[in-house]
C-alpha cells in the first residue's frame, strides 16, 4: 500500500491506494484547500499565517498516514513552493509536521507523474493523447503515445494568477474575461504548433479545475454536457451574466471554489483557442494516482531515474565503459567504508555514471560542467532536492575539497564523495581492476592503504595520492598512506 501527498497551489491532497494485480484502488482521501498560493505576499515569500495553516494541515494529515500499513510513502509539492523565495525556511517545519521527506519536483517532473497517472487509466495503449493540468499556479501540456512521454512542458499560469489579476473582488465582465483569455494565449503561442490536434487524437484534462468545470456543464445542462469549447464558451457567457462570484450558485461547484474555476476556465479557454481544439474529456487521474504508481514502479525495480541517467549519458555521449568503471570501484571502496545506511548508496551510484558528461562542454573544469549539467538537466523520477545532491557529488569529485565543505558533516555522504575521488583516480590510473588491494578507511582521518607494486606500475597515482591529502588536510581531515 502506498501514499501520495500533493501540496499544490490550491489545495493539500492526499491518496492512499493499493494495488490489486495491475489495479490501483484508491482506499483513502482527504483534502484541504489552504490557497497556498494566495499566502505568497509581494516578495514572493510565504506569509507566516500561511506557513501555520500548511503546517496545521500536514500534522492533519499524518494522523490519516499512522493509520493506514504503508510501504511506502512521497510527498510533492509543485508551483508554490518552486517560486517560494523562502520555502527553504518552510520545508524543515512542514517534514516535521508529516513525518516524511518533502520533494519540490520541477514543472517537467510534474507533467511526467501527471501522465502517468492519467495514462494508468486508459484502456488504449497506441493512443496518441494530449494531457492538459491546470493547477493554482502552473499549467502542464504532456504530449504521449500510450504510456510513454513524447513531450512535456510547464507554463508559468494558473488559477490563482488569471483569478487574481483579471477578476479582482469577484467581479465578472466580459472584457475581463477576454483579457483574462489574451493573457493565458500568450503563454502557449510558442508550444502551439507542438501540441496541435494534428499530433493526438485525445485530450483529457486531468486537473481538479478541469473536472470541476466538467462538472458544471454537464450537471447544468450547458449545451450537451461535453467539455467542448463551445460549451465552454456557453459556460463563460452564464458566468459573465451573473456578474459577480457570490452571484454563482450552479450545481457541481463549491462557493469558495467558483474564483478557482473561472480562472481555469479562461486559461482552458485560452488553450483550446490557441491551440486549435474542438473539445476534451475530463479525468478523475493525475500528479497523485502518478506518485503511487511510480512507488509501485520503484518496488518493482522499474524506477525511472535509471532510464533517466542512460538518457543524459546518451545525450552528452559520455563513456559508458569508464563511467561504469569509475562506479564499480566507487561502490565496493563505499563498501569497505561501511556507512550507517545506504541512503546514499544509489546517488554515488548515479553521479558516477555521469560524471565525466560535463567532458561534452569541455576538458577544462569538466567536473564542474557535469555539476552543473546535473543539477539544471531535465531528469525524469529525479527531484530538485536529489539533483542538487548529485551534483555536489560529482562537482567533488576532484580537485579542491572547500568547494562542497558544508556537505561534508554528514558522515556518509563525506564517504561517498570518498568513494567516487578514490574510484574516478583509480579509472584514470588504470587500476580500477585491482580496487580489492587497496584498503580504505575513514572515522576521524583518511586511512589509504595500498600496494608497493602499485609505485612501480602507475607513478602518477601516488602524485595524485599525495595531492589527494593536501585537499583533506585543507578542510582539516588527516590523510594517513601506508604501502605493503
Amino acid at each position: 500500500m502506498f501514499a501520495a501527498v500533493d501540496l499544490g497551489s490550491n489545495s493539500f491532497r492526499l491518496h492512499v491506494g493499493a494495488f490489486e494485480g495491475q489495479q490501483l484502488r484508491i482506499v483513502k482521501t482527504a483534502r484541504d484547500p489552504i490557497r497556498l498560493a494566495a499566502g505568497l505576499d509581494d516578495e514572493s515569500k510565504l506569509t507566516e499565517a500561511a506557513m501555520k495553516s500548511a503546517v496545521q494541515c500536514l500534522a492533519n494529515f499524518r494522523k490519516v498516514l499512522l493509520e493506514q500499513p504503508l510501504d511506502a510513502v512521497r510527498v510533492v509539492a509543485t508551483n508554490t513552493l518552486r517560486v517560494a523565495r523562502n520555502a527553504a525556511e518552510f520545508l524543515p517545519r512542514a517534514e516535521a509536521a508529516i513525518g516524511y521527506p518533502i520533494e519540490i519536483i520541477s514543472g517537467e517532473e510534474e507533467g511526467r507523474l501527471i501522465y502517468m497517472g492519467v495514462a494508468s487509466t486508459l484502456p488504449d495503449p497506441g493512443e496518441k493523447r494530449l494531457v492538459i493540468d491546470i493547477g493554482g499556479g502552473s499549467t502542464e501540456l504532456i504530449l504521449g503515445k500510450g504510456r510513454d512521454i513524447v513531450h512535456v512542458e510547464s507554463f508559468s499560469i494558473g488559477t490563482f494568477k488569471q483569478g487574481a489579476s483579471f477578476f479582482p473582488d469577484g467581479r465578472i465582465s466580459a472584457p475581463s474575461f477576454e483579457a483574462a483569455i489574451l493573457s493565458a494565449r500568450s503563454y502557449f503561442e510558442d508550444a502551439a504548433t507542438l501540441y496541435s490536434p494534428q499530433h493526438w487524437t485525445g485530450a483529457y484534462g486531468s486537473s481538479g479545475t478541469i473536472r470541476a468545470i466538467n462538472d458544471v456543464i454537464s450537471k447544468n445542462g450547458i449545451g450537451d454536457g461535453t467539455m467542448s469549447y463551445e460549451n465552454l464558451l456557453a459556460l463563460r457567457d452564464r458566468l459573465v451574466s451573473l456578474g459577480h462570484v457570490s452571484q454563482v450558485d450552479l450545481a457541481g461547484i463549491k462557493q469558495e471554489r467558483v474564483i478557482v474555476m473561472v480562472g481555469g476556465l479562461a486559461v482552458l479557454i485560452g488553450i483550446m483557442q490557441e491551440l486549435g481544439m474542438a473539445g476534451m474529456r475530463a479525468i478523475n487521474a493525475g500528479l497523485r494516482v502518478g506518485v503511487i504508481w511510480d512507488l509501485q514502479l520503484r518496488e518493482m525495480k522499474q524506477d525511472r531515474r535509471e532510464l533517466s541517467v542512460k538518457e543524459c549519458m546518451r545525450r552528452f555521449h559520455a563513456d559508458p565503459d569508464r563511467a561504469r568503471r569509475a562506479v564499480q570501484s566507487a561502490q565496493a571502496l563505499y563498501a569497505q567504508l561501511k556507512p550507517s545506511s545506504d541512503a546514499f548508496g544509489r546517488y554515488l551510484q548515479w553521479s558516477g555514471m555521469l560524471h565525466e558528461i560535463g567532458l561534452c562542454v569541455s576538458h577544462t573544469g569538466f567536473h564542474k560542467h557535469s555539476a552543473y549539467l546535473v543539477e539544471n538537466a531535465d531528469l525524469p523520477g529525479f527531484t530538485t532536492r536529489e539533483q542538487k545532491l548529485m551534483s555536489q557529488l560529482i562537482l567533488g569529485q576532484k580537485g579542491n575539497l572547500r568547494k562542497i565543505a558544508g556537505t561534508l558533516s554528514e558522515s556518509d555522504l563525506a564517504k561517498a564523495v570518498l568513494s567516487l575521488r578514490f574510484g574516478t583516480m583509480l579509472m584514470h590510473a588504470k587500476l580500477d581492476a585491482e580496487v580489492s588491494e587497496l584498503r580504505l578507511r575513514m572515522k576521524n582521518k583518511i586511512e589509504v592503504e595500498f600496494r608497493k607494486s602499485w609505485i612501480a606500475r602507475h607513478p602518477t597515482f601516488v602524485y595524485w595520492l599525495e595531492k589527494e591529502a593536501s585537499w583533506w588536510d585543507e578542510i582539516g581531515i588527516d590523510m594517513l598512506i601506508r604501502s605493503n
